[in-house]
């Protein structure tokens, strides 16, 4: 074969670059590695407020040096969510000056996760919060009327991402509270009741001191009322309950954390007026129920301890006197919640405006 080279040359003289075809490169820029940067110099920061692709964080929170810092998010985390009470490592310009950037490459592994979805139908998750330890629902005892089946969505989505709910019952003033409290008796449920004109701001920092906690509720339930009362300098925007329909205006439009006097964090919502359960698992609702989950390990596999369940030991045991004096009513609330969840609920099981 002619085209060999001799033996005596070296064996790739016979060789050109010209004849290597080079892929053409339109952008002039370097190609990709999969290789990322380990970034050993980045700083942990809290995301403290999300808006428009920005991320308002805190660094070096609690010391000397703290700051606020605008970031963006790296190109390899397009398709993670970052939420408000996210811990996130930063690199860039950290410093927090006027016109500074720094950007998000990594969120850390998160404690909790407050979610929910657009409609019971719908699996897909969106999260709310990350990292919080309470869960405050806000409720007026009247102006809107109380929606109980809200609540127990909110109660349900508390229990599934293993964060404490604590009820706050506003406008008692207005209404006789006792009848709506009574629904949720056999729950270990703390509740605080808010009267109008003297917001229990004492009680309820007891409660929230050095935890993270997401104040959720209805449109005009007097949420945002309550937290500028906890933070005085919150200056959360507060609205009217429209006399026509008895429906809140929406006025917290972003979700954001807010520092407490003494220590912890609030988180405040903006007000829905749905809450879609979609991705929540109910076997999760049962282990919140710590004594009725033990008893629950001797029902029949896929029991779905509502009351035409055969054979349901929780069900046998509260007949039989076993749960208690307030047996009976903490399975109806676990039942309750757990029809929530059953299937044929659809969208109008997540419109509270029905329940």
């Amino acid at each position: 074969m002619s085209w060999l080279p001799p033996d005596d040359d070296d064996p790739y003289d016979a060789y050109d670059e010209s004849l290597v075809r080079a892929r053409p490169n339109p952008k002039a820029n370097r190609p990709r590695s999969k290789q990322r940067p380990a970034h050993d110099d980045a700083v942990v920061g809290r995301v403290v407020t999300v808006d428009r692709g920005r991320y308002l964080c805190l660094v070096d929170e609690d010391a000397d040096a703290e700051r606020s810092v605008i970031t963006t998010r790296a190109r390899e985390l397009r398709s993670t969510a970052i939420v408000t009470g996210d811990r996130v490592d930063l690199v860039g310009d950290t410093s927090g000056a006027e016109g500074s950037l720094a950007r998000i490459v990594r969120v850390h592994e998160r404690r909790t996760l407050l979610r929910r979805s657009a409609d019971d139908t719908d699996a897909v998750e969106r999260i709310i919060v990350a990292n919080a330890d309470q869960l405050m629902v806000v409720v007026a005892a009247a102006n809107p009327e109380p929606r109980p089946r809200l609540v127990d969505r909110y109660l349900v989505a508390a229990f599934d991402a293993g964060i404490e709910p604590v009820l706050v019952m506003t406008k008692t003033d207005l209404a006789d509270p006792a009848p709506f409290l009574a629904q949720f008796r056999g729950l270990d449920l703390r509740v605080v009741e808010s009267r109008s004109d003297a917001p229990p701001v004492a009680a309820l920092h007891a409660l929230l001191r050095d935890r993270t906690t997401v104040a959720v509720g209805h449109s005009g339930v007097g949420k945002s009322t309550l937290v500028n009362a906890l933070v005085p300098d919150a200056h959360r925007a507060t609205g009217v309950v429209n006399a026509v329909t008895g429906r809140g205006r929406h006025t917290s439009s972003s979700t954001v954390s807010l520092r407490l006097p003494g220590g912890g964090w609030i988180i405040d919502t903006p007000g829905v007026r749905s809450f879609g359960l979609g991705h929540v698992d109910p076997d999760n609702i049962l282990r919140a129920f710590g004594d009725l989950a033990v008893i629950g390990e001797q029902c029949p596999r896929g029991c779905t301890h509502l009351p035409d369940a055969p054979d349901c030991a929780i069900v046998e045991a509260a007949a039989s006197g076993e749960l208690g004096d307030f047996g009976a009513e903490r399975l109806d609330s676990l039942q309750r919640l757990l029809t929530t969840l059953a299937p044929g609920a659809g969208r109008a099981g997540a419109d509270t405006l029905k329940g």
